[in-house]
């Protein structure tokens, strides 16, 4: 299964009083695990950057200036993205910034019907929970020291995990694979298994010698006198 985790920055929040697409991020999952390939471009907005945003991203108009349109890379972006669902956190945000722009590229809308919003997913698992990005972020553990301010491939590969981890995490067969082989490092001279894994070594136990299960005479006697009583047997005729 191929899906798409992406991201948007922005020189505002709404495309129609003619904000644009600054910077897009887009993660390839494969069967929930990212694949390596990725699709990240900064674009030139060919208007002013506010400075509310600009504190947001640090996305300047002199480093963007001179960076392609998104008209010049919207085919290759289209080209990526393919028919997988796409997944992103207030998905109607980059959404219609999305889909604005590729109306002034003179390109198809991207169906709504694509929209996986994981900030929907996060309020039916976490009524009443903050629902950032950050705030789910530390809820699950992901590691986001190195998030100074947003990015658009930064912020995507972080929802990749948080998409993952709302859905279940990895699989349970996966962590005890996991576990096995750390086990079997262990009992080889290598790294210990992790503590608390399930397979970690438990106390040492004596071995017993093998008891031996062999019949015995009265029992063979008997055995012998039961076996008599069939008359003609079948397996005596071969």
């Amino acid at each position: 299964m191929r899906e798409i985790v992406f991201d948007t920055e922005t020189t505002g929040f709404d495309p129609k009083g003619g904000h644009r697409i600054v910077e897009i991020g887009c993660i390839e999952l494969i069967n929930r695990v990212p694949s390596g390939a990725v699709f990240h471009e900064y674009f030139d907005p060919e208007r002013d950057m506010p400075a509310e945003a600009e504190a947001v991203h640090g996305l300047s108009i002199g480093f963007l200036t001179g960076k392609p349109r998104f008209a010049d890379r919207a085919e290759d972006l289209i080209a990526f993205l393919g028919d997988a669902p796409l997944i992103a956190h207030n998905a109607a945000f980059d959404f219609g910034f999305l889909n604005a722009e590729l109306a002034t590229s003179g390109l198809g809308d991207v169906s709504l019907d694509r929209m996986i919003d994981t900030i929907a997913i996060a309020r039916r698992k976490h009524p009443g929970a903050k629902l950032s990005l950050d705030a789910l972020c530390s809820r699950y553990g992901i590691d986001r020291s190195h998030r100074t301010k947003h990015g658009a491939l930064l912020d995507a590969e972080l929802l990749a995990q948080l998409y993952v981890e709302l859905l279940g995490g990895r699989q349970i067969g996966l962590e005890l694979a996991a576990d096995a082989a750390a086990q079997g490092a262990s009992q080889a001279g290598g790294a210990p298994a992790p503590a608390g894994s399930a397979l970690t070594p438990g106390p040492v136990r004596p071995i017993r010698a093998a008891r031996p299960h062999r019949a015995s005479e009265a029992e063979l006697t008997r055995h012998s006198a039961f076996m008599a009583g069939f008359g003609d047997p079948l397996w005596n005729r071969s």
